[in-house]
């Protein structure tokens, strides 16, 4: 008897080791997925910044962003794509930032129909991660976990 209770221990310690790895590799893949989906908007933001004027132009002509005239459209879009993917980088407000882009990510798919069936099926993989980080959070690796344990900590 002594050795199936042994055995049961050693099984439990198996698996309390098998759930650790599973939490930091989760963790790891979180902030792959936020790095990567933060470097796409930031990328997007960046091409509109450098040239405001063309940018103004497409959103004029081109993406049709509904309630908004296309130059407010213009420097909203470009701003949102360049403040929110640093709040995702770096997990601060996480659940916030990826369920916002996971939206915006909607309504560019809304807001431009020329993008076609191919463009939607890019954007797919962002929305994904983007649901995925809003549901679960951006992991131990970001500042929102930092800001958590120190929350609990002080308490």
């Amino acid at each position: 008897m002594a050795s199936c209770s042994m055995l049961m221990h050693r099984m439990d310690q198996i698996y309390d080791r098998l759930v650790q790895s599973a939490q930091h590799l989760s963790s790891l893949a979180a902030l792959g997925a936020r790095l990567w989906v933060a470097q796409i908007f930031w990328n997007a933001g960046v091409v509109k910044w450098q040239s405001m004027s063309s940018t103004i132009t497409l959103f004029r002509y081109m993406y049709h962003v509904p309630l908004l005239p296309p130059v407010w459209a213009a420097y909203l879009g470009t701003g949102i794509e360049l403040a929110f993917p640093v709040l995702l980088a770096l997990g601060m407000a996480g659940r916030f930032a990826a369920a916002f882009l996971f939206i915006y990510n909607i309504l560019t798919i809304i807001s431009y129909p020329q993008m076609g069936w191919t463009g939607v099926l890019f954007q797919v993989p962002w929305g994904i991660f983007l649901l995925y980080l809003t549901i679960y959070g951006p992991g131990v690796l970001s500042v929102d976990a930092v800001i958590n344990k120190v929350w609990k900590t002080s308490r």
